[in-house]
């Protein structure tokens, strides 16, 4: 296995670290996919809690708690949405100045993992976008998730016209080498009381 670790922040109560695009939150079914960052994080720091995920496409700033009461904490902050997400991403085309996406979301059963827009059955989603740079052909956003459904912001940006760079599961006809989606910043109550912030430079 291999075991780097990209720490951001350690204490007595979290780590964050910095998951590199292609590495699994956590294990997977079958013995080739027992390496993922949570075994990682364990091997270096035995007790570590899972707190949430990241697609393994997606890099950037994941969390683990030390302790259960942390672990508690940290997911009672993401649940009261309490925890303010930044990702960059670059997509496809120009959508503008900024906007809100606002589509339920719901699991296409017959295509997992793959997640769609369904206006009756969906989940409600919603994710607030700034653009950062454009040539046309393609722009930089920043990404600021209101909620945290599965692919939101993957399948919301295919929505919008103007699917993420390097999406194999959604635009599989315009391969990259990876997927360009990284969560940037973290702010977010910390276990302890304090307001903490944390960032990841874009590698992209």
């Amino acid at each position: 296995m291999r075991s780097e670790l990209h720490l951001v922040h350690l204490d007595e109560h979290l780590i964050a670290i910095d998951k590199p695009s292609g590495l699994l939150s956590v294990p997977g079914r079958g013995p080739d996919k027992q390496d993922c960052a949570a075994a990682r994080v364990q091997a270096a720091y035995p007790g570590a809690l899972v707190v949430h995920r990241l697609d393994q496409a997606t890099s950037g700033l994941l969390l683990f708690a030390r302790h259960l009461g942390a672990q508690q904490a940290l997911s009672r902050a993401f649940e009261q949405r309490a925890v303010h997400k930044v990702y960059v991403a670059e997509v496809w085309g120009d959508p503008g100045e900024q906007g809100l996406i606002d589509l339920p979301l719901l699991a296409d059963w017959p295509n997992r993992p793959r997640q769609k827009v369904d206006l009756a059955q969906g989940r409600p989603s919603q994710t607030r976008w700034h653009r950062l740079a454009t040539d046309g052909l393609r722009s930089r956003l920043h990404l600021a998730p209101l909620t945290g459904r599965a692919h939101q912001l993957r399948v919301h940006l295919l929505a919008l016209g103007h699917p993420i760079v390097g999406d194999a599961l959604y635009d599989p006809d315009r391969p990259a080498p990876r997927l360009h989606l990284h969560a940037e910043r973290l702010s977010l109550p910390h276990p302890s009381g304090h307001p903490l912030s944390l960032q990841s430079p874009c590698p992209f």
